[in-house]
């Protein structure tokens, strides 16, 4: 199974997060299959690649909870419904 996960990095203390798709049984950082954008808690940086995001998802990848906050927070499910309708 496909995940939508975060992918730590940065110094010690100053993390920064790329969001990530990955392999369910993969390591946190392990190879990713496609890194689909970036996260930055302490200045709440957010930059996502949505159409690339809204693929994954149709492809049924599954975002982790806290992945899914920050997808909900940009409106992203509201493209991926959108699109799947005007598919149909």
């Amino acid at each position: 199974m496909i995940k939508l996960r975060l992918k730590r990095f940065g110094k010690k203390r100053e993390a920064s997060y790329r969001i990530v798709a990955i392999k369910s049984l993969s390591r946190r950082d392990g190879r990713p299959l496609e890194e689909l954008g970036f996260y930055n808690p302490r200045t709440d940086e957010v930059k996502l690649d949505v159409p690339g995001i809204v693929k994954r998802l149709q492809q049924g990848a599954q975002p982790t909870d806290t992945v899914r906050r920050i997808l909900v927070k940009a409106n992203v499910f509201e493209q991926v419904s959108a699109t799947t309708a005007s598919q149909v």
